[in-house]
């Protein structure tokens, strides 16, 4: 009996979008393993009989407790109505329309149908399509190179000591232009930066002065130099934009605090009454967090909007630059964000929007905020599977599939995808230290769709906790770096560069009963199929791949498993924190693939776990 309570759709979001200016997705939620099949029957609603079609909806995605379905359809006349014909095995079927569910279909073709009004091309949500092929490296510059001496800050350490929240080891825009051939031969080519802006602290989301680079990282000029020496290595640039809130010298908030209330500058900041002060470690003006030295920018005052536009309008044309990172996002008005939005594209229509947002950030994913925010919750997904221990291979493929299920394709294809980052603990360290764990995190990293970025000094095993010790001065010292993890980045993100496969929609989990830590899945599109198997536990595991006749129809694409063939079967041993990436020959692998353990035999039909 089909299970209506957890029957779910609704017009708009992530269940009805345009996908391009001539496609929409069209999704539905069933409960799990409870409905066979699922028809989408559409139509024009002014007259059926010019268009209509009826579809049968792939089940795209799996978790817990649901199954999501989905079709892609191109409406003739760019505007669609719809209901779904829901089929049970035991041959029950059931109609759901807008008005409900119906034993029967509707006889009336335009009564109570979900209706998906007009395909806008303005209203399509289209991200860059140069992100889609990004591979980002984030640079904390105070501690990434150090190349000009001469604008040290005072009482600047040596290279590489032991970081504090207020010391200063002298890293500079020089420094990044020397390592740029580093960073090419590394795969990168999209860098987003920390704050280059002038402010007090190393970190420099204190900003003083949103037009002008830090003087201890350099100038303007050298700015523009770098991004220009970026662009001719096909390297994208993101600057970080610090817009929730500014620093306390900055010139406006310098003001207020000299003149309070009298100050023409009082309604750029959200101050409550009476002379500023802290008391009980509490200011009495909105800041970020509870620091003093950062107060909150009142956006909604039109003095400091025009002002923050400015600031963005500027950088973009001045520099060429390729987009921004925005810093706290969730916490400044979204009118701002849209009207941020509009003034960028106007002058970078491929200005790479993101917002720096942790949770559930789908009211900022509709096409008038962002194209994309920092995706925390593929970093936690990830680190509670490889690093923290606290899921199996099937938990781990269910919550993949509902963050798939939860957000418009675009979305994710645009997603910037991250382990790690100045605000976390580096990946390195919540491994335990175990480098092949590490690499079985950044496997699936750079296998999965969306952006990838890589925290610098991750490639080389860089490790660290909770800040400071995140922000560690870059190792320079060839001696000291970790050549094989490097060797492994730069294959990877080669092998992600050269096929589309790996860094496209198409993506299917398997299981093999017996091994509940191997993480198994596919990857292809019309050119390549790749299966990768991720032993994420200390014990060999051992698996036997079958996919309708072997016979040499796979390739070892990269791995560090003993593998034996005949003409039917490939056995698969696995290491401890192994993994293996194989890659079918042509068109020679057909069919649903196969896995077994301890004779169990278990096929995966697309993503049903």
């Amino acid at each position: 009996m089909i299970v209506l309570e957890a029957v779910y759709h609704r017009i708009g979001l992530n269940w009805s979008y345009a996908y391009n200016e001539s496609t929409v997705h069209i999704r539905l939620r069933t409960k799990r393993s409870n409905v066979a099949e699922v028809q989408l029957v559409c139509g024009d609603k002014y007259d059926w009989d010019k268009y209509n079609e009826s579809i049968a909806m792939e089940r795209f995605a799996s978790d817990g407790l649901f199954d999501y379905w989905q079709a892609a359809i191109s409406p003739l006349f760019r505007r669609v109505v719809y209901y779904f014909a829901l089929h049970e095995e035991a041959g029950e079927t059931v109609y759901f329309l807008e008005k409900g569910f119906f034993d029967s279909p509707p006889t009336i073709q335009y009564e109570g149908l979900f209706d998906f009004p007009y395909l806008n091309p303005e209203d399509v949500h289209s991200p860059p399509e140069w992100v889609k092929e990004a591979v980002f490296y984030q640079i904390f510059p105070e501690r990434f190179a150090k190349g000009d001496p001469s604008i040290d800050p005072e009482g600047v350490l040596e290279w590489g000591g032991v970081p504090s929240p207020t010391n200063f080891f002298g890293g500079d825009l020089q420094g990044v232009l020397d390592h740029l051939d580093y960073l090419a031969e590394l795969g990168i080519n999209a860098i987003y930066f920390n704050p280059l802006f002038a402010a007090t602290t190393n970190h420099k989301y204190d900003t003083s002065d949103y037009m002008l680079v830090d003087p201890h990282f350099g100038t303007n000029e050298k700015l523009k130099e770098l991004v220009e020496a970026c662009h001719a290595r096909g390297i994208r640039v993101l600057l970080d934009g610090v817009f929730n809130h500014c620093g306390h010298t900055f010139p406006p908030f310098v003001d207020v605090q000299q003149n309070g209330s009298a100050s023409r500058y009082a309604d750029w900041f959200h101050i409550k009454e009476g002379p500023l002060m802290v008391e009980n470690g509490i200011p009495n003006y909105a800041t970020f967090g509870f620091e003093p030295i950062m107060p909150k920018l009142n956006t909604g005052n039109e003095e400091v909007k025009a002002y923050l536009l400015e600031v963005g309008r500027y950088w973009i044309g001045e520099l060429g630059l390729d987009g921004w990172r925005l810093d706290v996002a969730n916490e400044v008005d979204r009118q701002f964000w849209r009207e941020f939005r509009r003034e960028m594209k106007k002058v970078n229509p491929d200005a790479y929007l993101l917002g720096e947002i942790m949770h559930d950030a789908m009211p900022w994913l509709q096409g008038d905020q962002f194209d994309a925010v920092m995706n925390y919750p593929f970093t936690n997904i990830l680190l509670d599977f490889f690093a923290r221990r606290r899921t199996d291979a099937i938990q781990f493929a269910q919550s993949i599939n509902a963050q798939l299920a939860s957000f418009p394709q675009q979305v994710t294809e645009a997603a910037f995808n991250l382990l790690g980052s100045h605000d976390t603990v580096r990946l390195l360290t919540l491994c335990g230290g175990n480098k092949r764990l590490m690499k079985l995190a950044v496997l699936f990293q750079l296998t999965f769709q969306g952006a990838p970025c890589i925290y610098y000094g991750d490639e080389i095993g860089l490790d660290g906790e909770h800040d400071p010790y995140n922000r560690k001065c870059m190792e320079w010292n060839p001696a000291k770096q970790d050549h094989d993890l490097l060797g492994f980045f730069r294959r990877l993100i080669a092998m992600r560069k050269a096929h589309p496969a790996l860094r496209g929609s198409g993506l299917h989990f398997l299981t093999a009963a017996g091994h509940p830590q191997l993480l198994a899945y596919e990857r292809r599109d019309e050119r390549d199929r790749f299966l990768l198997l991720l032993n994420n536990d200390e014990a060999t595991c051992s698996v036997i791949v079958q996919s309708g006749g072997l016979n040499g129809m796979w390739q070892d694409a990269g791995s560090d498993a003993d593998i034996k063939a005949d003409e039917e079967t490939m056995q698969v041993v696995l290491p401890g924190f192994g993994y293996v990436i194989l890659q079918a020959k042509a068109d020679s692998v057909t069919g649903a693939i196969r896995l077994s353990a301890n004779s169990d035999l278990v096929q995966a039909e697309h993503s049903s776990l």
